[in-house]
């Protein structure tokens, strides 16, 4: 069964930029971890500062392999300089309920 994540992202009034910038650096290693299916940043509609991170992953497993790679670490680290604040993760369910 897969896994399906929703993470929201608010950064620090007008640096959204920075955070479309570590996500165009980031992306390439991400995708091209086992396991990855999905992982695409959109923005929020007419806020620049706001994203929606849709990831999609094979397991569990490969989504814990993927919150321990060394880019995602150092990433992780380095949002305190554009973030607002923690990002919220939604897990869901890939099939509609209604």
């Amino acid at each position: 069964m897969t896994v399906n994540i929703a993470v929201l992202i608010s950064t620090r009034p007008g640096l959204g930029r920075r955070q479309v910038e570590a996500y165009e650096r980031l992306a390439p290693l991400v995708r091209a971890e086992s396991g990855c299916i999905q992982y695409d940043l959109h923005r929020v509609a007419g806020d620049d500062d706001r994203f929606l991170l849709l990831e999609q992953w094979e397991t569990q497993a490969a989504l814990d392999a993927h919150d321990a790679a060394p880019h995602m670490l150092a990433q992780d680290a380095a949002n305190s300089e554009f973030r607002a604040g923690p990002a919220t993760v939604l897990h869901y369910e890939p099939e509609p309920v209604a």
